[in-house]
């Protein structure tokens, strides 16, 4: 059982995300210490020797996506249940998709659909929170902070937050989602924005040859000292510091930048926002970065949803193909996770504005690689896809999944905000079909 724990206290700096602390000026002004640097890195040594050099690329659908009109079309329902939007033959005999999905469709023996996706909390944020970190949250809702920490910082706590080899960050968001960091794990563990000033600082507007004086920067390193009352605050940055330096050396700012992409490759992702995301998304994992996720909102489609859908599904359907087809060209299937998911789904019986409300009881999932078995719909509906009719796969069974392709041990235990060690996987088992 590996057991790990943080130790440390942070605090915020007025109002500033420590993400746009990664200066490359400060470490040679002495940001950092050089024996917390060395600590750090031996941790994240040690703890990499249990995990696999396997990548996850969550595409988030926030808003809750209808999981009838995407891969759970229910022709056979009545007209108020069945897909407004028809249906899409998949390469799959027998299994049809949504009527947006065509491109999708012909990638589908490499994917596997999920119909029996489940839980219990049909508010975003809550919803949000359970899906991310597999616990649900009644208060976040309401004004409450995220209790758990999420899948992408639990892996940055175990790998440590920066790829050793590479220098690239392990956990990337590319647009942020609510309950996505790291709660009680602390600030060092979560997500790297490449947007705003962190992104501008990996630019190196700074010298890189600064560096080359190795007598300067270690002395730099040593001569910083904490002031008792900045202790919490400074155990925070120095984190922050580390993966500057890593990712300075690493030249892990390269992976953000879709302009070393051959053309062919741009050409197949096209121009569109969200599969240029999901190009930088492949790029990040090609260079050893554990965790990415993507945020593409605009699902919470309470009225018109034929016309919402017409509005929001052709660029999702092409952004996935390409991605699928992208990875698996590159020979990198078995080492990229695809997960595609929002907080719930919605209503299955049509509303009165022609849309469709929260709803929990039955959401989207979709997968695609790893070492699972795709090509395959995995769970069943009721005939009105209200609620599973198979046994119903939770939050944490989805997370289970996440940790085995990872290589994370589902044993896994933190010190939480209360000091108590706690697991991060309690009930869930990774989904059996696809092993």
């Amino acid at each position: 059982m590996l057991t790990l724990s943080t130790g440390q206290r942070y605090t915020d700096c007025d109002g500033t995300t420590r993400r746009n602390f990664l200066q490359a000026g400060a470490l040679g002004a002495g940001g950092i210490s050089l024996a917390n640097l060395l600590a750090a890195r031996a941790q994240a040594t040690e703890a990499g020797k249990a995990v696999k050099s396997t990548s996850v690329v969550w595409l988030w659908l926030g808003g809750g996506p209808t999981h009838i009109e995407t891969f759970d079309p229910k022709l056979t329902a009545p007209s108020e249940y069945r897909s407004v939007t028809g249906e899409t033959a998949t390469n799959i005999p027998g299994v049809t998709l949504g009527g947006y999905f065509h491109e999708t469709a012909q990638v589908a023996d490499k994917m596997a659909f999920v119909r029996s996706f489940a839980h219990t909390n049909s508010g975003h944020g809550g919803g949000t929170h359970f899906v991310m970190t597999g616990y649900d949250n009644r208060a976040i809702d309401n004004g409450g902070l995220p209790t758990r920490p999420s899948i992408g910082s639990i892996a940055s706590r175990v790998r440590g937050p920066n790829n050793l080899a590479t220098g690239i960050p392990t956990y990337v968001r590319l647009s942020s989602i609510g309950a996505d960091g790291p709660a009680f794990l602390g600030p060092a563990y979560a997500p790297f924005d490449p947007n705003g000033q962190a992104r501008k600082n990996m630019n190196l507007e700074t010298k890189v040859d600064r560096f080359d004086d190795r007598r300067e920067l270690l002395g730099s390193l040593d001569r910083f000292r904490r002031d008792t009352d900045t202790h919490g605050l400074m155990d925070g940055l120095d984190a922050f510091e580390q993966q500057a330096f890593n990712m300075l050396l690493g030249n892990s700012s390269k992976a953000f930048n879709v302009d070393k992409e051959d053309e062919a490759t741009r050409q197949l992702y096209g121009k569109n926002q969200l599969a240029q995301q999901m190009l930088v998304a492949r790029r990040l994992v090609e260079s050893g970065c554990g965790f990415v996720t993507v945020n593409y909102g605009g699902w919470d489609m309470h009225g018109n949803i034929e016309r919402a859908m017409k509005g929001r599904a052709p660029a999702l359907d092409h952004a996935i193909a390409a991605f699928v087809s992208d990875v698996a060209a590159r020979g990198l299937t078995e080492n990229v996770l695809l997960v595609i998911s929002g907080e719930f789904g919605r209503t299955p019986r049509i509303n009165r504005n022609s849309g469709r409300d929260h709803w929990a009881p039955l959401s989207t999932l979709a997968l695609s690689g790893g070492s699972f078995h795709m090509g395959q719909v995995v769970g069943e509906s009721m005939p009105k896809a209200d609620v599973p009719k198979s046994a119903p796969i939770r939050p944490q069974d989805l997370m289970a999944t996440i940790f085995h392709h990872l290589g994370l041990d589902p044993k896994t235990q933190f010190v939480n905000q209360a000091g108590r060690p706690v697991f991060v996987l309690e009930q869930g088992e990774t989904i059996s079909e696809l092993v």
